[in-house]
Order: C-alpha cells, then structure tokens, then sequence
C-alpha cells in the first residue's frame, strides 16, 4: 500500500459526515411554533446550515418580521434545550462515511471532527450513531471559547483546524466540508481542503475555492491520494 500524504484528516460534521438537517429543523420548528411564528418546510432548513444553530434560527425568524434581542434568546435557549433531547432521531451517516472512516483508520491515518454545532451536540450525536470512536477530539464552535469581538472562534475563524491540527499531531492535514464556513477556514489556516458537492452547502461546491470537490464520500481516499 502506497504511503497516504496525510498524517490526519479533519472533517466537517452536517452536510459532510452528518445528514441532520432534519433534527436541526425540527428544532428550529419547534422554537417558531413557541414563537408564535410558521413553520418552515424541513427541506428548507438545509439552507439555513452552516453557521450554526444560532444563524439557522435567526435568518427563520427574520424572514418572519424578527423578534427584539431579549426574546430571541429565550427562543434559541428553548431550540437548543429540545435539539439536545432530539438530535439523533432521524441523522445519520451519509453513504460511503463509516467505510471511508474504517479505511483511514487502518492506514494509521488520524481523524478529528470541526463543527460549528456546540461541542456537546456534536460529541452526543456522534456516540448516539456508534461514530466517536473514530475521532482524536470533537472541536465544537464553543470548545475555543470566545474573541475578543465577543463571538465564538468557530469556522471560518482559523483557530479551530488549527487546533485541529495540533490534536493530531501537527503532520499533514486535510480538511473536508460542504460550505465556504468550512473551505474558508482551511484556506486561512493554510491546510488544503476538499469540498462535497450533496450538502448543505451555502454556495455551489465548485464554487468554494477548495483544493478537491467530490460528488459523494468514496471517492475521498483516492482523490486525497492524488492531491
């Protein structure tokens, strides 16, 4: 077996390992209905990922008139609280991901999630689904904490590969992801980085400036070898 370019590799959790958008909108339908706002189809929530839970709610409540800055936060604690009692109802690993995962593992290759979903979140789904075993760490969009701006050091902020990186020991590394949140961050942490063309992507994945675009996960292993 040829020698693998990468020491580790990072990946991205929904729309990249992760298909969640339905949990996510149910959530997020949840704390409209609290609200006293519509419900926005399921579908659409795919749109509204990325960012994070606090963006996917905001721009659902926006498009509906808004809410002053007190109520919202009560509604996104409310999201929140029912997200973490129902974030592995119906998510589940996109095609090819275990058996991608499995391959890496047996060449030795190191694997850490990024996300922009809290860490807690992230690290639940992920054992609820028989996956965190795979992983070095689970960096979450508030493992780093806050800047000084007083927002959280989650992607596109470099911090997070970065430490990422550092997890796995500092060799060669790679970042996968569906969204310019994801492709920008690697490009600010100078790590080469693959986008995926079926997530939930906020821009079209050949559009994101990454090193490599693949259309579903087995074609990941020789693209990466080819990089």
């Amino acid at each position: 077996m040829t020698q693998f370019p990468f020491d580790a590799v990072g990946f991205d959790l929904d729309g990249t390992l992760l298909d969640t958008f339905r949990d996510l909108g149910e959530a997020v339908n949840h704390a409209l209905e609290l609200g006293g706002f519509e419900r926005v189809s399921i579908e659409s929530s795919k749109d509204l990922i990325g960012g994070g839970a606090k963006i996917m709610l905001s721009q659902a409540v926006d498009a509906q008139g808004g809410l002053p800055n007190d109520e919202f936060k009560t509604l996104y604690k409310a999201m929140l609280a029912y997200y973490s009692e129902h974030n592995a109802v119906y998510s589940q690993p996109y095609p090819h991901a275990v058996k991608v995962l499995d391959e890496l593992k047996a060449r030795g290759v190191k694997l850490v999630v990024v996300t922009n979903k809290f860490e807690e979140f992230a690290r639940n789904v992920l054992t609820q689904l028989d996956l965190i075993h795979y992983f070095e760490d689970v960096i979450g969009g508030n493992s780093l904490g806050k800047g000084e701006d007083g927002q959280y050091l989650a992607k596109p902020h470099p911090d997070p590969l970065i430490k990422a990186r550092e997890i796995c020991g500092g060799g060669s590394f790679v970042f996968i992801g569906d969204s310019s949140y994801d492709i920008n961050a690697a490009r600010s942490a100078s790590v080469p980085s693959v986008a995926v063309t079926y997530g939930y992507g906020d821009k079209p994945a050949h559009e994101l400036g990454a090193t490599a675009v693949i259309d579903s996960l087995d074609q990941l292993i020789p693209v990466l070898e080819a990089l």
